[in-house]
């Protein structure tokens, strides 16, 4: 297999089993632990730095860009497939109790039972098991390529320049 379909579906799988973890562990519904989902951005990051540094030799800039976007895209086809199985095998109320879970820190924050209904209508039409799946994918992509832009900078650093064309 190559390192950039390795890397993607081990970027894929272990976002996937953090997102896991979130729900065995309850984690999700509190909205002071919430921030702990964003760790697979973490993980996506540190595995595009090993998986674009076994592909630098020989590459050039765009060439590790477009491998980095490719890892991305891999690992963002397991997160929507993951993410459909969480929300709809998994943990079929996940947003019935993240929608109660905003509503009670909405609550602690002194917003008043209109603010919050007003706030929690304006949430529901995003709240659905697609859009929760292709808003993950998406992300992936994206933090793919923002962090392949930066990567391929640092491997691509102190190598020399390929010559240029003569005609």
């Amino acid at each position: 297999m190559s390192p950039t379909i390795r890397t993607g579906v081990l970027i894929g799988v272990l976002c996937t089993a953090w997102m896991f973890v979130m729900g065995f562990t309850g984690w999700y519904k509190r909205p002071t632990l919430n921030f702990l989902f964003f760790i697979v951005i973490l993980v996506e990051v540190v595995l595009l730095l090993r998986g674009l540094k076994q592909t630098a030799p020989g590459s050039t800039y765009g060439q590790q860009v477009v491998t980095g976007v490719l890892m991305s895209a891999v690992a963002a086809v397991i997160v929507f497939c993951g993410s459909m199985v969480f929300t709809t095998v998994a943990f079929p109320d996940y947003f019935r109790e993240v929608e109660e879970a905003g509503r009670q820190a909405m609550q602690a924050r002194g917003m008043t039972p209109d603010q919050i209904e007003a706030a929690i209508a304006a949430q529901r039409p995003m709240q659905t098991s697609v859009i929760n799946a292709a808003i993950g994918a998406v992300a992936t992509v994206v933090t793919g390529l923002l962090a392949s832009l930066l990567i391929a900078m640092r491997y691509r650093k102190g190598r020399p320049a390929p010559p240029a064309a003569t005609t």
